[in-house]
């Protein structure tokens, strides 16, 4: 069973997701938070697998409470899905940052929030291509990296880089294969090894890492 923690401040959204998690036969829900903080410690307390974060909650936003459930390592296990009701721009690269592997909309159909608990409790990331060009415009904003590769790419093949630059511009698996013609089973060994190697939890902070390392940028692979 995929165990879920939901925080949302609004009541009434709260008991329409655990309704929804726990009708499903391979989920449950774990708790429920109002606030930021009471997520934070009922994490700690049940360890979910996943955690439905909204953004704006009282006294601690979801972000904050994402990046302190990801950087406890008792609750390090857990992956945070961050709920909004608008696809804003501004929470995207701060929430990506904090540890969050992935977005969904509040509004996103039942069977597709249940897909996407799925998709995340297995260590992959909900990164849709309009969160993957958000990423690449807030980059675009930032100064060019003058420094070489630092040395978080040691040990980082050049298959494995080009993966990680293909990765970082929203390609999927099938696409990756499809793109070097090689099997979806080579590729999902190469982005095993990435994210053993670059010690990182999902898609999510392999497009991260591929950034913030200078190995791409708005105009491709460096």
């Amino acid at each position: 069973m995929i165990r879920v923690l939901i925080a949302d401040d609004q009541a009434l959204l709260r008991g329409s997701f655990r309704l929804l998690v726990d009708l499903s036969p391979d989920c449950t829900t774990v708790g429920e938070a109002g606030t930021g903080a009471q997520a934070v410690a009922l994490a700690e307390r049940h360890r979910p697998d996943v955690v439905l974060m909204d953004v704006r909650m009282p006294e601690m936003d979801g972000i904050e409470a994402t990046r302190r459930i990801c950087a406890d390592p008792a609750t390090a296990g857990s992956r945070v899905i961050i709920l909004t009701t608008f696809d804003l721009d501004e929470y995207v690269y701060g929430a990506l940052r904090a540890g969050a592997s992935g977005f969904l909309l509040k509004d996103t159909p039942p069977a597709d929030l249940l897909t996407g608990i799925r998709v995340v409790a297995a260590g992959e990331g909900l990164l849709a291509p309009t969160v993957t060009r958000r990423l690449i415009d807030e980059f675009a904003r930032q100064p060019e990296p003058t420094r070489p590769l630092p040395r978080q790419l040691d040990g980082v093949t050049d298959r494995e880089r080009e993966v990680l630059a293909l990765i970082a511009r929203g390609l999927s698996n099938a696409e990756l294969a499809a793109h070097l013609n090689l099997s979806q089973a080579t590729v999902k060994t190469h982005v095993g090894r990435l994210l053993t190697k670059l010690a990182v939890r999902d898609r999510a902070q392999l497009v991260i890492v591929a950034y913030e390392t200078g190995l791409v940028g708005p105009g491709g692979l460096r």
